[in-house]
């Protein structure tokens, strides 16, 4: 009976599935479940599948390819994840190298010295506050920017009487002449004296002449010409904290001097064939002034190694000041003058081979002020300084004079916390920033300080009452509690934000203004806003960042690449320096 019978068909294979399990030394894998379908149902295919599954662990046709490896990656990791989801980081991670590749100069660069510049010489001066001068009110604030006056038509003439400047004032035709500013070297380091309220300035000192004296003069990137009040004799000049510089008769500049001739460069030729010295005059943006003459003579600085050098530089031997330089004369003894013109100092220790052109300062946010400065490349930080350039478009130079001596960097916005504020028509100039230290505060455009003060009402709730009966700024605030510092009601204002950048940028370089950078505290006891409208005190289309704003920064200036950066710092000395003691007496 069994033998009539034909034994039963075995079983059909129809499909297999396939359970990978992941490697003992790396379980994070995780386990893969493949599963097959086959399709071909002939008795000779099954017999075939079914030997070779005996002889090995998978059919011949169900073996991953030998490349198996590398099909294991994505797709067997994350069998779950969506097809688009994969694109869309693919793209993301292209669009983030690309960025960083084509625009890494907007968030910071880098600063590079090459070897054939390790000769150059940094010079450090650190800055102090400076005690003993009366409260200086809004009205007294610095606001420098100066620019020389065409001397047209008759000029002040000296004599010189047995090696003396004997001047002789005549008529001055006051039309603003602008000066040519060029890339040059620097390096040195100074200490600095001052604060914003009261004093209202920054000042170092110099050692010039020979036998050598010190002078303290009034640190300004706003300005070209470093000078000191002068013996020539001094027709109006304030009692300063040093003697002043009296020339000898070979110190004057001759009128046909190159930096003479930079100066005057808008004079018609043949001015004055028969000058044996050369004369000039700045006026400020506050309308005050100073006059006098070109001198040459030795400043002495000790450079980072502890030598010294004396190069002889030229600066104006002043003999007539008028208007508020009488007022910080009062402790100081003239201007330094640090901006990219050929005739400032640090243009003029450039193109000496001394240095190489770059400006820094950094003002401390301590109570009792103070900070340092230095020219030369050696201590700008080799990382970590945000820069934005000053390269300027030739058609604002024509209507803007300012810009020829300081070309400023592009605003393209400023946010008072998150609410934006207008910066006007671009075609009525605004949309630029001037880092000046010769401000004692900071300077809005117009409808930007409009605005400003529209959002700060919101302070009021707060407990903050406006006290108009304060002349130390335009608007103060009285608290019904005391006030001993800025922390006490940092609170209800917001940081101020400047994206710097241009058109081509896609990512702006921000510069931060914390309510510390904005804010003083008067004698009476009030909160004061230190930014102030720049339609009031000069044409109002360039924003002006004053001391106030640039305190707890390390601002540098590098007029050899023409840009300026910047970077938080406590300010209290400089990178190698322990200690920049002030030259007393």
């Amino acid at each position: 009976m069994d033998s009539d019978e034909s034994p039963s068909p075995p079983p059909q294979l129809t499909g297999v599935v396939i359970i990978t399990l992941p490697p003992p030394n790396n379980p994070s894998l995780g386990k893969t479940i493949t599963a097959y379908t086959l399709t071909d149902n002939s008795p000779q295919s099954q017999q075939t599948h079914h030997q070779q599954q005996q002889e090995h662990p998978l059919p011949a046709q169900l073996h991953p390819p030998q490349d198996s490896q590398f099909n294991f990656s994505l797709p067997m990791l994350f069998p779950v994840l969506p097809r688009k989801l994969f694109l869309f980081l693919a793209i993301s991670i292209f669009a983030l190298i690309l960025y960083g590749s084509v625009f890494s100069y907007t968030l910071q660069h880098r600063y590079k010295s090459n070897n054939d510049d390790e000769n150059k010489e940094s010079f450090v001066f650190p800055l102090y506050h400076k005690f003993g001068i009366r409260e200086v009110l809004q009205r007294d604030a610095e606001f420098k920017l100066g620019r020389f006056v065409d001397l047209d038509g008759e000029s002040v003439v000296a004599s010189v009487n047995d090696g003396i400047i004997r001047p002789h004032k005549s008529k001055i035709n006051k039309k603003l002449v602008p000066s040519n500013a060029v890339a040059v070297d620097s390096s040195s380091t100074f200490p600095l004296r001052g604060n914003v309220y009261p004093d209202g300035l920054y000042f170092t000192y110099m050692i010039v002449g020979n036998p050598p004296r010190p002078y303290y003069l009034d640190m300004d990137t706003g300005s070209d010409l470093t000078w000191i009040q002068c013996d020539a004799p001094c027709s109006s000049c304030a009692k300063g904290a040093n003697p002043l510089y009296k020339p000898r008769m070979g110190n004057i500049l001759p009128y046909k001097d190159s930096l003479c001739m930079e100066i005057q460069r808008n004079h018609k030729p043949g001015y004055c064939e028969t000058c044996q010295q050369c004369d000039y005059e700045i006026e400020y943006a506050d309308h005050s002034s100073s006059m006098g003459v070109l001198a040459r003579d030795e400043l002495h600085l000790t450079i980072e190694n502890g030598s010294l050098t004396k190069p002889n530089v030229v600066f104006g031997c002043a003999y007539d000041q008028q208007g508020l330089l009488l007022n910080t004369l009062v402790k100081t003894d003239g201007i330094l003058g640090l901006s990219r013109a050929k005739v400032s100092l640090p243009s003029q220790l450039a193109s000496q081979g001394i240095i190489k052109n770059v400006v820094g300062h950094c003002l401390t946010t301590n109570a009792g002020g103070g900070g340092y400065m230095f020219l030369g490349h050696d201590l700008v930080p080799s990382w970590g300084i945000a820069y934005v350039f000053t390269v300027i478009e030739q058609h604002l130079m024509e209507y803007d004079f300012l810009f020829v001596y300081s070309p400023p960097p592009e605003i393209l916005k400023i946010n008072y916390g998150s609410s934006p504020l207008n910066l006007g028509a671009r075609n009525s100039r605004v949309g630029w920033a001037l880092f000046d230290t010769g401000s004692s505060y900071t300077y809005f455009t117009k409808q930007a300080y409009s605005e400003l003060i529209a959002s700060l009402k919101e302070v009021s709730s707060n407990g903050l009452v406006l006290d108009a009966s304060d002349p130390t700024l335009p608007v103060c605030w009285r608290a019904k509690f005391p006030i001993r510092s800025i922390v006490d009601v940092k609170q209800y204002f917001k940081t101020l934000t400047l994206h710097f950048g241009s058109k081509w940028q896609i990512v702006s370089t921000k510069f931060h203004i914390s309510p510390e950078g904005y804010l003083v505290i008067s004698k009476k006891g009030n909160i004061c806003l230190g930014i102030l409208d720049g339609s009031e005190v000069h044409n109002g289309s360039t924003i002006i960042l004053g001391d106030i704003s640039l305190r707890g920064q390390l601002v540098v200036y590098d007029n050899v690449n023409k840009r300026i950066g910047w970077a938080k710092s406590h300010c209290m000395n400089p990178g190698r320096f322990k200690s920049l003691p002030f030259l007393e007496g």
